[in-house]
């Protein structure tokens, strides 16, 4: 009787580490942030977001370092060549740049936001399929501690491959919320985001300063815990590196 009493007190001892270690996490990355005054309202999103902030931007620096100061996740959004030509802005990486002058442009943005943990790209449909660019711009990140988001603006995007091989902290996207600027579809986004959450229990999604992102956001955030899911920062995420136990043996 004693035996089973004990093992009935252990297994409630064990229950609540077991839900714990099975808590859903999602990290939602606000990207594009930095030409506009009105951007300052992402800092209003409720619970742990990652601030993604373009380099060299006339809003950035200031909503970065607020952000910070606040213990949120902050990182370079780097633009990245894309397969249509937009104009990228600056900081940009191009598929004509060697490898001192894309070391050149991120240790300039580092330098203007020196806390930021890493980069995720803005557009690079391009350049992420280059070999040599992306090994580059991955040696580098490698150099000074820093991890790599692969937005995933192409599905033949080499950016997680090449972090990987090279021993660079990465992730990817799993989900846009806000492709569409409606009510409706940036909720269905959302409602698509628990769903992966319980499935996969780690997700990426992203999302942008449009006031509509804000405004639907801010009311289905706090919903998450409703679903026994975590918002956390996107470091949060990031896989753990392995602790190799050793045995010394003497005599």
């Amino acid at each position: 009787m004693i035996l089973v009493r004990l093992f009935l007190l252990f297994l409630l001892l064990l229950f609540p580490v077991i839900a714990f270690a099975q808590q859903a996490k999602v990290a939602i990355i606000i990207d594009d942030i930095g030409y506009r005054k009105s951007d300052m309202k992402v800092l209003s999103l409720p619970g742990e977001i990652t601030y993604a902030i373009l380099p060299h931007t006339p809003f950035g620096k200031q909503i970065a370092t607020q952000a910070h100061s606040a213990k949120h996740d902050v990182i370079l959004h780097i633009p990245m060549e894309a397969e249509n030509g937009k104009k990228l802005g600056p900081g940009a990486l191009t598929g004509e740049m060697n490898e001192q002058n894309i070391r050149q442009s991120l240790a300039n943005s580092f330098e203007e936001i020196p806390f930021a943990l890493g980069i995720n790209n803005h557009m690079g449909s391009y350049l992420t399929k280059q070999y040599s660019p992306m090994m580059w711009t991955m040696r580098y990140l490698k150099e000074n501690d820093l991890i790599f988001i692969d937005s995933v603006t192409t599905e033949q995007s080499k950016g997680r491959s090449i972090a990987r091989n090279t021993g660079v902290p990465s992730l990817s996207r799993h989900i846009f919320l806000d492709n569409q600027l409606t009510p409706e579809y940036i909720s269905q986004q959302f409602n698509q985001l628990v769903t992966q959450a319980k499935k996969y229990k780690r997700v990426v999604a992203i999302a942008h300063p449009h006031p509509e992102t804000i405004t639907v956001l801010t009311e289905l955030i706090p919903k998450l815990a409703q679903h026994n899911i975590a918002l956390v920062g996107i470091s949060e995420l990031l896989p753990q590196p392995k602790i190799t136990l050793t045995t010394s043996l003497t005599e």
